[in-house]
């Protein structure tokens, strides 16, 4: 069975491209919004494996959205993406309950793999 994944992400255009490149990996992906307000119910509704977070969204910070996710029972893994490096979040993202960060440049499904592991 594959790894069941949500993408997150407001720019729609990201969204398309994460969620085709997952795909082709293997993932199964279970979903796609655009806001923190949504992610919550998504994966409620979803129970995806690993949900692929921005961390920069319109409504809320990522890394938030992340913790509210951790608290969740049998919550997903949760990996954060940016288009900024993780040095411009300094240690928020070593604070963070998120399982790693990959650099939207650096997206690939067996990037995702490495940190969730194979789908």
């Amino acid at each position: 069975m594959a790894t069941t994944a949500l993408v997150v992400d407001d720019h729609p255009s990201f969204r398309r491209f994460a969620c085709r490149l997952l795909e082709a990996g293997g993932f199964d992906v279970v979903g796609a919004v655009a806001d923190g307000a949504s992610v919550l119910p998504a994966v409620r509704k979803a129970r995806p494996d690993v949900v692929l977070l921005d961390v920069l969204l319109p409504d809320e910070s990522g890394l938030e959205v992340a913790e509210q996710l951790a608290a969740e029972p049998n919550g997903p893994v949760v990996v954060l993406t940016s288009s900024r490096s993780a040095a411009d979040f300094g240690d928020a993202l070593a604070r963070s309950s998120a399982r790693g960060f990959i650099g939207k440049r650096d997206l690939t499904a067996s990037a995702l793999s490495a940190l969730v592991g194979e789908p």
